[in-house]
């Protein structure tokens, strides 16, 4: 009989908490067995193993970076929606890093495609409040996730050891996006 309180939800939060102290890189089913106190054989009640626990995390990551940036875009466009998602997802990759290295190649399945589409929805919204070519929509997105997504991870890596302030950096590249994006 599975442990009261122990359920697929309850293992995969456990385990993103254990990768974002840990490094996703170590993740195993044994930290996250000790962390909820139990015997690594318990969490098989409710995950096949660590792949699909992998997975989890990568979905759960998705949606609340999803969920964090329609909510930091509500009723603001252009520059001000640019620089909300990139506080976002600058905040999130840094805050919540195991959490975040699983959604880079994680395995496409329904519920991730469906948290990763809202994300996608947002940096389109971003998108909106500039006139990008619908044939280079794609291209946008794929150069403001690089963007975010370089900064953030090179951050939390502590790859950026000058003694310039990274938050004026990071002001910086916004305001270089958005003179691109509006192409000047």
């Amino acid at each position: 009989m599975p442990r009261a309180g122990l359920d697929r939800a309850t293992v995969i939060s456990a385990a993103a908490a254990v990768a974002d102290e840990r490094g996703f890189a170590a993740l195993s089913m044994a930290l996250v067995a000790e962390r909820l106190g139990v015997r690594t054989p318990s969490l098989y009640k409710h995950v096949d193993g660590l792949a699909e626990l992998r997975q989890g995390i990568a979905r759960l990551a998705m949606t609340e970076l999803g969920d964090a940036l329609r909510d930091a875009m509500q009723g603001i466009a252009g520059r001000d929606a640019l620089a909300a998602a990139a506080r976002v997802f600058r905040c999130y990759v840094t805050q919540r890093p195991g959490r975040y290295a699983a959604t880079v190649g994680a395995a496409s399945d329904a519920g991730f495609e469906a948290a990763g589409e809202r994300v996608i929805a947002s940096l389109s919204a971003v998108l909106r409040g500039y006139r990008i070519a619908p044939a280079e929509q794609t291209h946008a997105l794929r150069t403001l996730r690089s963007a975010l997504h370089g900064f953030a991870t090179l951050q939390q890596a502590n790859g950026f050891q000058w003694q310039e302030d990274a938050d004026e950096s990071f002001a910086w590249m916004v305001d270089l996006l958005d003179r691109g994006l509006r192409r000047d």
